[in-house]
């Protein structure tokens, strides 16, 4: 469980500098590039960025679905009545006093 939670925080970590990294016009990291020696060219680092936008929410929403799955549920005696229903079950309410102080007459 901790492992997915982990790998959660870094896909959405990763999904969000991907997605700062892109801009809406087109620009972005793309624009970076200048004129000159391209190294993947404006149009492959649009699509990169797509793609892995794309694959990081498809791959969050996976390990958030393999999550849901893991913690499963719980048996079917725990089932019927939580653990806090039980706690308030065998909870011990303090002894009254039953003795009755005696009741005076007002003062006249």
């Amino acid at each position: 469980m901790i492992l997915i939670s982990v790998l959660i925080t870094i896909v959405c970590l990763l999904l969000i500098g991907v997605v700062l990294i892109q801009n809406s016009k087109g620009g972005g990291l793309s624009s970076s590039f200048g004129q000159g020696n391209q190294v993947m060219g404006v149009r492959k680092t649009t699509d990169f960025l797509e793609k892995a936008t794309w694959g990081l929410a498809i791959g969050l929403l996976a390990l958030c679905l393999a999550s849901a799955a893991t913690i499963g549920g719980a048996d079917e005696t725990e089932s019927k009545e939580s653990k806090i229903q039980n706690q308030i079950n065998n909870v011990q309410l303090p002894q009254q006093e039953t003795q009755q102080q005696p009741v005076s007459a007002p003062a006249q």
